[in-house]
C-alpha cells in the first residue's frame, strides 16, 4: 500500500538524480527534459497511478502553456522556477518549496528563473491509469 508507495518514490528519486548524473536525458526540447522516475498503480484508488517526474530546466528555459490529467503536487529541486496556474497569481519557488495543481488546471508558465544557471523540478501526481500526463494547452482557452 502507501508504505510500498513511498518507498518506490524515495528509491525513484534517487535513481533518477543517478540517471541525471550519468547524462542519460528523457524526453526534451526547447531546454526541457522531462523523465519519468515512477508508476505505481494505487490499491486505495483503483485506475489510478502515482507517477512522479523529474523536470529539468537549462538556463532561460520554459516549458510552453498545458494541463493534466490529475492532481499534481511539484518541488523545486533545485534552482528558481516561476509558476502561473489559473486561476491563481505567479508565484516564484525557490529549492525545497511546493505547490498544488488541481486536475485539468491550465499551467500557464513553468520557467527557470536564472538565465545562468539550471533548475529541476519534481511532479508528484495522481492520474487515471494510461493518461496522458501532459497536454499542451489550445490557444482557444487562453486567460482573459
Amino acid at each position: 500500500g502507501s508504505t510500498v508507495i513511498a518507498a518506490g518514490i524515495l528509491g525513484a528519486i534517487a535513481a533518477g538524480a543517478e540517471a541525471a548524473a550519468a547524462g542519460h536525458p528523457g524526453a526534451t526540447g526547447n531546454g526541457v527534459t522531462v523523465k519519468k522516475l515512477f508508476d505505481y498503480p494505487i490499491e486505495e484508488l483503483p485506475g489510478h497511478n502515482t507517477v512522479v517526474v523529474r523536470v529539468d530546466f537549462a538556463p532561460g528555459a520554459s516549458s510552453p502553456p498545458h494541463h493534466h490529467p490529475g492532481s499534481v503536487i511539484g518541488y523545486v529541486l533545485s534552482g528558481q522556477v516561476r509558476i502561473k496556474i489559473d486561476p491563481e497569481a505567479v508565484t516564484d519557488y525557490k529549492q525545497g518549496e511546493l505547490w498544488y495543481e488541481a486536475p485539468k488546471a491550465v499551467h500557464r508558465v513553468t520557467a527557470n528563473m536564472s538565465k545562468t544557471d539550471p533548475a529541476a523540478i519534481l511532479a508528484f501526481m495522481i492520474v487515471p491509469h494510461g493518461a496522458r500526463l501532459t497536454t499542451p494547452e489550445k490557444a482557444a482557452r487562453k486567460s482573459k
